[in-house]
């Protein structure tokens, strides 16, 4: 099994003793003390598999520097339930298969506590280790919030960030949706593959007319399985929106339109998983995606915590 870094000090950013902020209510944890918190937060610094650009590495760090600033409190959910921060996963050296199935040992203790586990990447690879111990103990589907589909068929030189999908369809995954996919970013060959799979796309000019169907009729697709793994490449944004994405392009959806779609799927009583991946801090504009991604992370906590 790998290990974990020290967790880093958490601290808020305001002076006002009524503001509380995530700095200010998430605590070190270990594996022995998570299951004490009603969810916790996992740093995935890996960007090994990255097919373009590079930068996803720094994202947890960043993410939680952004979330540190955030306030707790939802107007709807009222404020998130306890958070704890086992810190950074150990990437072990080596190709990347490698280190997702040395990585998926780590993960699977994670899911084995009471806590909801909260993975902050990293790249899309890691989804794999991230989501396969759940095929452990049930059925699994996958909600994917992401401009591709993430299907490509594995290199012979090892996965990459594009292959997780076909991945853990080989793995014994049962349904898959993807919410936001972009026209023009796909090949016919990977969205033949995932229709064959009975999979559902909603594409994000359907988003933007009606997010609260789209993310109903996903969720719906996904079948009544025993475990709902939800994804957020933050790609799915359009690229004014998250510049510092891996693959950052035109016509996505909107932070509002992510948010709103978040927190619906958070209520899901099958969710068993979360994470945030592609985030680029090196690639960002003026900390907007990494503010994105850590704002995802708050909205995502509330709809579960509610």
């Amino acid at each position: 099994m790998t290990t974990f870094t020290d967790p880093p000090t958490w601290q808020g950013t305001s002076s006002d003793p009524n503001d509380e902020q995530f700095g200010h209510v998430v605590e070190p944890a270990t594996l022995d003390t998570a299951s004490e918190y009603d969810a916790v937060l996992v740093g995935e610094p890996y960007d090994g598999a990255v097919i373009g650009r590079k930068g996803a590495a720094d994202g947890p760090r960043a993410i939680r520097e952004s979330l540190a600033g955030v306030k707790t409190h939802h107007f709807d959910a009222g404020p998130v339930g306890s958070v704890g921060d086992l810190g950074d996963v150990a990437i072990p050296s080596g190709g990347v298969a490698m280190v997702q199935d040395i990585l998926a040992d780590t993960t699977a203790a994670v899911h084995e506590t009471d806590a909801l586990p909260v993975f902050l990447g990293g790249d899309n690879s890691l989804t794999v280790p991230n989501a396969s111990p759940l095929l452990d103990s049930g059925s699994v589907g996958v909600l994917n919030f992401d401009a591709h589909l993430d299907c490509r068929e594995v290199p012979e030189d090892g996965p990459t960030s594009g292959t997780p999908y076909r991945q853990l369809f080989e793995k014994g995954l049962e349904s898959y949706a993807c919410v936001g996919a972009r026209h023009f970013e796909t090949s016919s060959a990977y969205d033949d593959f995932v229709r064959e799979k009975e999979a559902e796309v909603r594409v994000a000019e359907e988003v933007g007319d009606d997010p609260v169907d789209c993310v109903d009729r996903a969720l719906n697709s996904l079948g009544d399985v025993d475990h709902l793994y939800v994804s957020v490449d933050v790609d799915v944004l359009d690229a004014a929106l998250a510049p510092g994405a891996s693959a950052p392009t035109p016509g996505g959806i909107t932070t509002r339109e992510l948010y709103r779609m978040l927190r619906l799927a958070a209520s899901d009583d099958r969710v068993a998983g979360f994470e945030v991946v592609e985030t680029a801090p090196p690639l960002d504009r003026n900390g907007v995606t990494v503010d994105a991604a850590a704002r995802a992370v708050a909205h995502f906590l509330a709809g579960w915590s509610a």
